[in-house]
């Protein structure tokens, strides 16, 4: 038993066993979300292979920008994929510095994916989490910025443990996007999710970065759905 374990670790870790596959197929609207870890992209190469939009890391916190985003999103424009942006969102910065930092980072641009936030704990946050209250008026402040410059709704990625802290029963006016990268996920409330990222482990071509693998998400909606989703009021 332990050694079965041991295997499924391992193979788990290399890429070479993703537990939600077969859950994710049947979803059909795929995509991924990129950072400067994919090193350099070839979006023409990265499009052909069963991937119909990507999330860009744009941002983090209220002064760092992805030192690839630029480039990453002028070239998968040039592309069939629908395309946003993801801004990491920092615990010690205020959301007002936030927002405008992604704002002047990130064009307004028809039929792009709303923006998203990425809301995880990172550092020893997870250990020392910071106060509730605090955190949710900060993410409030950027939602609202975000929403009335880019005329969207928002998206919010995140974590079992950080939505359950943070996010659960506000942000209603947001859509979800949640990683869980072992079983089909359900939020602890029953609310819906709009994206899943169901792996961190899989291997396409199209990117020389120090990281080897790529994340991959679905959409929980048809293809006609996804067409039309999030467009610019």
């Amino acid at each position: 038993m332990i050694i079965a374990a041991l295997l499924f670790v391992l193979s788990w870790y290399q890429g070479i066993f993703i537990p939600n596959a077969q859950g994710a197929k049947d979803y059909p609207v795929k995509g991924v979300d990129v950072s400067a870890y994919q090193g350099e992209i070839d979006w023409k190469t990265l499009a052909k292979q069963d991937v119909d939009f990507a999330f860009i890391k744009s941002t983090e916190g209220s002064s760092h920008v992805d030192q690839h985003f630029e480039n990453n999103w002028k070239e998968a424009k040039g592309t069939p994929l629908r395309t946003g942006a993801y801004h990491f969102f920092s615990f010690d910065s205020s959301g007002v510095t936030q927002a405008q930092n992604f704002i002047k980072t990130v064009p307004r641009e028809e039929g792009s994916l709303p923006p998203v936030i990425d809301v995880e704990f990172y550092g020893d946050k997870k250990k020392n989490p910071p106060d509730r209250n605090k955190i949710e008026k900060e993410l409030q402040t950027m939602v609202k910025k975000l929403e009335e410059h880019y005329k969207q709704h928002v998206i919010l990625y995140t974590t079992k443990e950080a939505y359950d802290l943070y996010i659960k029963g506000s942000f209603k006016q947001c859509d979800i996007w949640i990683r869980d990268v072992f079983t089909k996920p359900s939020l602890s409330d029953k609310r819906t999710w709009t994206f899943w990222q169901y792996t961190d482990r899989e291997k396409l071509e199209g990117y020389d970065g120090a990281e080897k693998f790529i994340d991959v998400n679905v959409f929980n909606g048809s293809e006609k759905e996804f067409e039309k989703y999030g467009l610019i009021k």
